[in-house]
């Protein structure tokens, strides 16, 4: 077999039937018998990449643009979005350790070769709308830092490969300390800026909870209804790439599988790791709203794009006191919000990579080198950003601006798209007692909130669909074409049921075989 595997490795596309990610898949160990914390730090790293996709520069203009509109009104989603990631993440990271194989992996194992390949094309663009929203601030950043012409800036994030290679001779073990690094510096930037604008902390906490008016469609600013707001911060948080990344990252640790209670400990400390890293990200969204409110003027920003930010943190006009205005002068509000804006879009080159990694082996059994990967998938995301970018080379500023958000906020259509498909199967999986034993299936009010989180999430997205449609025609959409995205939004809605029921219809044979060939697990 190794001479196999040797003769394997010659090529450039290899056939892939082994471990999640096996060049890291059980690597690191965790020495026994420490005391909760330095066992945490062990553990603790794959929950940081989780977190990533949670603060990504495609979550940015939804929350500030909801604090400019609403106030501390939506706070409340960005809380309830971070819990469903906790409860969603907790079970994608359990299913990766007591199955020993990730989300993609398991579902295939279950479904039809055909289904299979849906799935993952299906999945592939879900990663790629995400990559768009990082291609255009990793590029927005360059030009903002260092004066680079845009289409140069947006050709230069193609080389962010070459950041992945280095990392990839250095070890996981150290990815995870750079990432957790970039995370902080991220989170220190807006501690920063909110702090010095005095916001009203008792009205953020207000926030918190929910009101009827949060999913509100009678109040609207800026053609944005409290409920499309809630809507966009949730589309933006909940992303179906991450389940996939958990699942197969959260195998890095060795676990002796004979051992239950060393299983239940790895779950343990994966999870504590999880929702740690997912307190930091709804930390970084809640900042990003509150900045919204109490760094700006009310209503002052019109250009919500990542340019028309960088801009509002230089123009005093806009700051809403005499603190924030003298420190703008300096140029130093900017010039932090384009280095959190960077290092946002270097976090997702290491975690958009092995995603799609752990999709191609686990769908369509097949793998090529990382480096690879990350070329073909960013050279496709990178053609859109050009072709908008040139389409708007004649435009003002400001619609040129409104064009790339709107890139950004149309290609998350993707993600509402392929949502359902990951966390359904989680669901079911990670219910059953055969497929997880009675140990480590889900309890019942952890059954019970997954239920509600992936049936809210899934009505939340085919409601929005229409609404999704709508923007690919721009702001002064018509009558006729506002008609005919409602149409294109019930095809496309269809079309997720339909394939909802292909997925579910499969998966339920592939159990039944399953229990018929572990007869013994029925019983335990």
């Amino acid at each position: 077999m190794s001479e196999n595997n040797s003769h394997a490795k010659k090529g450039f596309v290899q056939y892939a039937n082994g471990p999640s990610l096996d060049e890291i898949n059980g690597k690191i160990s965790v020495p026994k018998g420490m005391g909760f914390w330095k066992t945490l730090f062990a553990y603790s790293g794959p929950g940081a990449l989780v977190a990533v996709g949670y603060m990504d520069p495609g979550n940015w203009a939804t929350s500030i643009t909801g604090g400019q509109n609403f106030g501390y009104l939506l706070m409340s989603v960005i809380l309830i979005s971070s819990l469903i990631a906790m409860l969603l993440q907790y079970m994608a990271a359990k299913l990766g350790i007591v199955s020993q194989m990730d989300l993609a992996q398991a579902i295939r194992a279950r479904t039809s070769k055909t289904l299979g390949i849906v799935l993952w094309i299906m999945t592939e663009f879900a990663i790629m709308a995400t990559d768009i929203a990082e291609v255009i601030g990793g590029a927005i950043a360059l030009y903002l830092l260092f004066n680079i012409p845009l289409i140069i800036a947006v050709f230069l994030t193609v080389f962010d490969v070459l950041i992945l290679l280095l990392l990839t001779k250095i070890g996981f073990r150290k990815i995870e300390a750079i990432v957790v690094c970039l995370i902080v510096v991220i989170l220190l930037v807006f501690v920063y800026q909110v702090v010095l604008s005095h916001p009203d902390w008792a009205g953020a906490l207000k926030g918190l909870l929910p009101v009827p008016e949060t999913v509100s469609t009678g109040h609207e600013v800026a053609g944005m209804t409290p409920l499309s707001g809630a809507l966009g911060i949730i589309g933006a948080t909940v992303m179906p790439h991450n389940l996939y990344l958990h699942s197969a990252i959260s195998q890095t640790r060795k676990i002796d599988h004979s051992d239950e209670d060393d299983v239940a400990r790895t779950i343990r400390f994966t999870t504590w790791d999880s929702n740690v890293q997912l307190t930091f990200a709804f930390f970084v969204n809640a900042l990003l709203l509150i900045m919204g409110v109490a760094v700006f003027k009310s209503g002052a920003v019109q250009d919500t794009s990542f340019f028309g930010l960088f801009d509002a943190l230089n123009n005093t006009k806009m700051l809403s006191n005499p603190i924030l205005i003298s420190v703008a002068k300096s140029g130093i509000l900017s010039t932090l919000f384009a280095v959190a804006l960077l290092a946002s879009g270097q976090n997702s080159t290491i975690t958009g990579t092995l995603t799609g990694q752990v999709i191609m082996e686990g769908f369509i059994n097949l793998k090529v080198p990382l480096w690879a990967r990350r070329l073909i998938t960013r050279l496709i995301s990178v053609i859109p950003v050009l072709i908008c970018v040139s389409m708007t080379a004649g435009e003002s500023t400001l619609k040129q601006h409104a064009a790339i958000n709107d890139l950004i906020e149309n290609s998350q259509i993707f993600l509402a798209f392929a949502l359902p498909f990951s966390m359904l199967p989680l669901l079911m999986m990670t219910n059953s007692k055969v497929e997880m034993g009675k140990k480590f299936a889900n309890r019942l009010w952890v059954s019970i909130c997954g239920w509600l989180s992936v049936l809210v999430l899934t009505g939340f997205n085919l409601y929005n669909m229409h609404d999704s449609v709508a923007g690919f025609y721009g702001d002064g959409i018509t009558a006729a074409q506002d008609k005919q995205a409602g149409i294109i939004a019930w095809i496309i809605n269809i079309l997720i049921v339909l394939l909802l029921i292909w997925t579910l219809t499969e998966l339920h044979r592939g159990n039944k075989r399953f229990i018929n060939a572990h007869p013994e697990l029925n019983n335990d």
